[in-house]
């Protein structure tokens, strides 16, 4: 789980958006880096943040466990959703799984895209008012038995097609 400047975990919306506000203000690393236990990776023009984790479903991947744990990720997907959608306006669905379908020619997918298109199929994006950053949030799962996670990914605005 990411940590703030204290060391814990963000445990609320507002927690969040702090650590969101904090990691956009960083400056991108030159080589890769992976902090706070994996749950922040940065590198050339990249961050990307696990903001909330759900448990694993090693043991148990029944409706009944892993539709309750869905629901809190959306839930706190949609407050951050929200209130960034009030500091910057509505946001543009972006679909990640064309990156996953690129051919040779098109080489691979630029950070932080290449690792969200491999954990969700989209990605909520606002363009960072007076820079050059865009902002993304999306829920994604590397497969069945890990935890669903609620991710925010920051890059170059000039990665984005559109």
């Amino acid at each position: 789980m990411d940590t703030d400047s204290t060391g814990n975990p963000p445990t609320t919306t507002a927690d969040r958006l702090a650590r969101i506000d904090e990691v956009l203000t960083l400056p991108f690393p030159a080589g890769e880096e992976s902090e706070d236990s994996g749950a922040r990776s940065s590198g050339p023009g990249h961050h990307l943040l696990i903001l909330r984790a759900s448990q694993d479903f090693w043991d148990d991947r029944s409706p009944e466990v892993v539709e309750p744990a869905e629901q809190e990720i959306e839930v706190e997907f949609s407050a951050l959703a929200t209130a960034l959608t009030e500091r910057w306006g509505e946001p543009e669905t972006v679909d990640l799984w064309p990156f996953l379908d690129r051919d040779d020619d098109a080489g691979v997918a630029p950070e932080p895209i290449g690792q969200l298109c491999n954990l969700a199929g989209s990605m909520q994006v606002w363009r960072v008012p007076g820079g050059t950053r865009w902002l993304g949030l999306a829920v994604g799962q590397a497969d069945p038995e890990f935890p669903i996670w609620l991710l925010a990914g920051v890059g170059e605005s000039a990665i984005l097609p559109g």
